[in-house]
Parts: structure tokens; sequence; C-alpha cells
């Protein structure tokens, strides 16, 4: 339904208050703009105009109670928002400041197409908000450099990211898994090292994998494949421009559960050091491990993957300058030799701006959140839903 036309007088006395800001007499257009809001209450517009001219009379109260009654009557008055954060950013008002221009520029976001004229004006209150959490995070920081010390590496990291998210400084990321997701395990964008005591002795076997790695790339025969094989009649996706090719490469030494010997056979310290992972043996289904070969300029699109049951460990063999990998919120550097894991149910990334191959180690492990009787229970789950034949093929 549409709104009543404002009465007459409203009107009227708009026009001679805007008359009245023309000629700078702001006293009269302050009188005119008030007849206006007496005559129509229920207009924000005209509250605006009342705080126009509070403002040219150098009235800070008049004008932010003129806006307040504004917002009042539409709180998605985003001129309203803008003015009011002038004024408090002017008086000094920070914290007042900051929240009027996060609403202004929270609501601008929405406004599809932006008035060229609120442009400029919501990039000062963008350009606000971020000293203002740079100067936040600044002073919080510091403040906590003492507490640091201690606290344990799962703490640390959980902090840095509340401090961070708290701050508007990241994203907080969530599991979007294409297949079984596994209820209320933690959202780890990368797993602390001490749920992995393994991992120092693979790591001690960098160079002999790195060695047969090269070995095997020096003649691959069939081992080396696309890594992306999109099926026949499948529509375009962001794995398009990879299907089918080497750009993105794998060379598998274990695939869903089933071991691939002649790569294993080639590679037998890499056997050997797989082997003693204590991964998840689940047939039909992991563990997988594979060199993952990333050409030059080279990059994988940010995406999720099936399930949150497992973590994904990451050995680098071969990292040139310029490459690197972002899980969630947070972005690592592979580091030749220093191996990590993650929760690839949660977005990430990876990219190669080099000129140069790179080189990683990939395998599955369970998620380390899960508990001995937990992983007992979903090798029973797959074995139990195998034997009835209608358990969707991997």
């Amino acid at each position: 339904m549409a709104s009543p036309p404002p009465p007459a007088a409203a009107i009227e006395a708009n026009r001679r208050g805007m008359a009245a800001l023309q000629t700078g007499d702001a006293a009269a257009a302050a009188t005119h703009f008030a007849a206006a809001v007496a005559a129509d209450p229920t207009s924000g517009a005209l509250q605006r105009n009342l705080a126009s001219a509070w403002r040219a009379l150098g009235d800070a109260a008049g004008e932010l109670a003129a806006l307040e009654a504004a917002l009042a009557i539409d709180r998605r008055d985003v001129i309203a928002w803008i003015r009011k954060a002038e004024r408090h950013e002017a008086l000094g008002d920070k914290g007042a400041a900051l929240a009027a221009w996060s609403a202004a520029v929270a609501l601008g976001q929405h406004l599809d197409p932006l008035p060229p004229p609120l442009a400029p004006l919501l990039a000062q209150g963008q350009a606000f908000i971020a000293g203002a959490t740079d100067t936040m995070f600044a002073a919080v920081t510091d403040a906590l450099v003492p507490l640091r010390s201690t606290l344990s590496e799962t703490e640390v990291r959980r902090g840095d990211a509340f401090v961070a998210t708290a701050l508007g400084r990241r994203q907080t990321y969530r599991n979007e898994c294409a297949g079984l997701y596994y209820p209320f395990l933690p959202a780890d964008e990368f797993f602390d090292r001490h749920h992995f005591p393994w991992m120092a002795a693979i790591e001690a076997q960098t160079d002999a994998i790195r060695a047969e790695l090269l070995a095997l790339l020096d003649d691959p025969g069939e081992a080396l494949r696309p890594y992306v094989r999109m099926e026949a009649g499948s529509p375009d996706t962001i794995w398009t421009p990879l299907d089918g090719q080497l750009e993105w490469g794998a060379c598998f030494l274990w695939e869903y559960g089933e071991p691939n010997q002649p790569v294993l056979d080639r590679c037998p310290a890499t056997a050997a050091a797989l082997a003693a992972v204590p991964g998840a043996r689940i047939p039909g289904r992991a563990p997988s491990a594979f060199f993952s070969m990333l050409k030059p300029h080279t990059r994988i699109p940010p995406h999720t993957g099936v399930t949150n049951t497992r973590a994904i460990v990451h050995l680098p063999l071969i990292v040139p300058p310029g490459c690197g990998f972002r899980v969630g919120g947070e972005t690592r550097p592979w580091q030749e030799g220093n191996a990590f894991a993650f929760d690839d149910t949660i977005e990430h990334e990876a990219w190669n701006d080099s000129d140069a191959l790179r080189a990683v180690l990939i395998f599955d492990v369970w998620n380390p959140h899960l508990s001995a009787g937990e992983r007992d229970l979903l090798t029973r789950y797959f074995a139990a839903a195998d034997a009835s034949g209608f358990a969707v093929p991997r």
C-alpha cells in the first residue's frame, strides 16, 4: 500500500526551509523544518533536513537528536547513519562513530545500484572502520603478548582466530561436506601437531621420498595422470579448466583403500613411511595417498572435500617461491619437509605462481577429534552399509 501524500503544510514549510538554507539563513531553516516535522512527524527525510539546519548552526546535540528521530522512523536510512557517523567522528566520539559507520557501510552494501553521491561517503566510512579495527587489533595484540607464552598451541591458534574474527579481520569457515558429515566435531582449519606424534618420523624421510618421486617422474608411464577427471556429460564447474589436464597431476600410491602396487614397488621408502602412519583402513574408501604435482602458474580453485571424518596431511617435497595454501581464514606457505594436517571440508585453495613444479605428498588419516570408539563405529558403519547392497558408491 502506498504511503499517503505529505500534508500541504509540511510541503510548504519544507520548501521554505530549503530556500532559507540556500540563502544561508540556518536559523530560519531550522524553524521552517521544525514546522514541517510537526506537520508530518512520520517523515525521516524532514528530520534529516532539520538535522542539516542544526549542523549549519553548529548545534551538534540538535543535529544528533534529529538524526535519531529519522532513524526511529526507519533504521535502514543510510543517509541518516552517514550523517550521524560524521557528527560523532567530528566530536571525537570514536565508539559511537564506529557503530554508525558500521551500520552505514552494512546498509550501503545492499544498495544496487549505489547512488554515486554515496560512494565517497561510504568509502570514508570504510576507511574509518579499517583504521579503528587496526588500532584495536594492535592494542589487543600488545595486551596479550605476556599471555601467549602460557598458552598451548591450540589455545594460541584459537585465541588468534577469535581476536581476528571479533575485529572483522577474518572470516570463520564451517564444514561443507560433499559426502559424509560426522556431527559435533570441531571445525579446525589446521590441526595441531600434537595430534600426530608420528609426523616427525615421516618428515625425516623427506629426502628419500623426494628422490623416489623424481625418479618416478623421469619415467612415469601411466602412473602420472590428471587429478581432475570429470565424468562425460558433466556440466561446467570450477573444475572444468583442470579437467583431464596435467597442470594438476597425481601419482597414486593408494586410492580409496586399494594399493597401486606398481607405484609402491618403485617407491619403497615412501611405501614404508606411509605404512608406519596409523591411518584409516576402510575397504573401498581409505586410505588414499598420492604425489600431487602442480605445474607453474596453476591454481587449484577454492573448494571443499567429501568428509570431515578424516584429516588431510601434506608433506611438501618441492616448493619453489611463489607457492601458497589457504584453509578457511589462514594462509600458510609450504616448507619442504614440514608436514601439516587440515580439514579439507573447510574451504581451501592452492596456487603455484612460480616458473617451476611444485610437488607434495598427500595422504589421509582419521580426524584426530574422533575417539577410538567412533573410529570403530565408522568402520562398522561402512561395512554394514556396503553389505546391505544399497550403499552409494564412493
